[in-house]
């Protein structure tokens, strides 16, 4: 399964993204089921909510819940990473938490900050 992460999603949901497409077209083509994760809901509907737009599109994503298996997975990556990152790592660690627990490959644009989260594959 494939986990798409926001920066993912806001590309797609932009109908006049051209890199929206192609990622979208790359994700069908590998026959795999997607989703997101709760976390990256709540970052589509707060800018959503910010903008006055409807988020009717995006609901219908199938969402994974963050769960106590992944607040301690999150945990214990984010201690791992902790002064080595310059950016908020938390959010990251509880998406890359997540896509781990339910062995799913993230499809980010931001690779670098997924980077050092171990047993984290990518799409």
């Amino acid at each position: 399964m494939i986990l798409i992460d926001t920066d993912v999603l806001i590309e797609i949901l932009d109908k006049h993204s051209d890199l929206g497409r192609v990622l979208s077209e790359k994700v069908m083509a590998s026959g795999e089921k997607f989703c997101t994760s709760v976390i990256n809901l709540h970052e589509i509907l707060y800018g959503y909510i910010r903008l006055s737009k409807s988020a009717d599109e995006t609901l219908v994503l199938p969402v994974l819940d963050y769960t106590k298996a992944d607040a301690l997975l999150s945990s214990e990556l984010e201690a791992s990473v902790e002064g080595r990152e310059s950016i908020e790592i938390r959010s990251d660690a509880m998406i890359a938490a997540i896509a781990i627990n339910n062995d799913c490959k993230l499809l980010t644009n931001n690779r670098k900050d997924f980077a050092n989260f171990k047993g984290l594959e990518f799409f």
